[in-house]
């Protein structure tokens, strides 16, 4: 090969800009993962009130799949124009039909159960996905026009 000659041709694989975290979790990680998310949607224009609250869901989720979803999971967020985004996926034997339809607030006196209900209250929009095999909910907040 001389200098002459044409360069064989790249792989080129795209960097996702927008993706911030990709990480596994498990029990000794929720700290580390709710600090990392704190940090990242700061820097994306969350303050105040609506960083504490999407936190708080973010914070909620993990430990739903930590307790119910197979003591670990797969946390993604992301930046897509004017939303961040959460995906928290385990691999538990997924949500009833009954507790997934049940949008009511939880009783002042229960122990459990606010995992979802706060998560789905404290964001703009919550998807789930669940199945025998796991589940993956993914919460989005609104970014401020900057």
């Amino acid at each position: 090969m001389t200098n002459a000659d044409p360069h064989a041709p790249r792989t080129v694989v795209p960097i996702e800009p927008s993706l911030l975290i990709a990480e596994a979790f498990d029990q000794a990680q929720v700290t580390e993962i709710r600090h990392s998310v704190t940090s990242c949607a700061h820097a994306c224009g969350l303050d105040g009130q609506r960083l504490d609250d999407f936190v708080l869901a973010v914070n909620e989720l993990i430990t739903n799949a930590v307790r119910h979803g197979g003591g670990r999971g797969w946390l993604r967020l992301w930046r897509e124009p004017g939303e961040l985004l959460c995906e928290v996926a385990d691999h538990g034997h997924g949500i009833t039909p009954q507790r997934l339809g049940d949008r009511s607030r939880p009783a002042p006196d229960t122990a459990g159960g606010w995992g979802l209900w706060l998560a789905r209250e404290l964001t703009d929009a919550m998807e789930i996905a669940t199945s025998s095999s796991g589940t993956t909910v993914r919460i989005t907040a609104t970014l401020p026009k900057l």
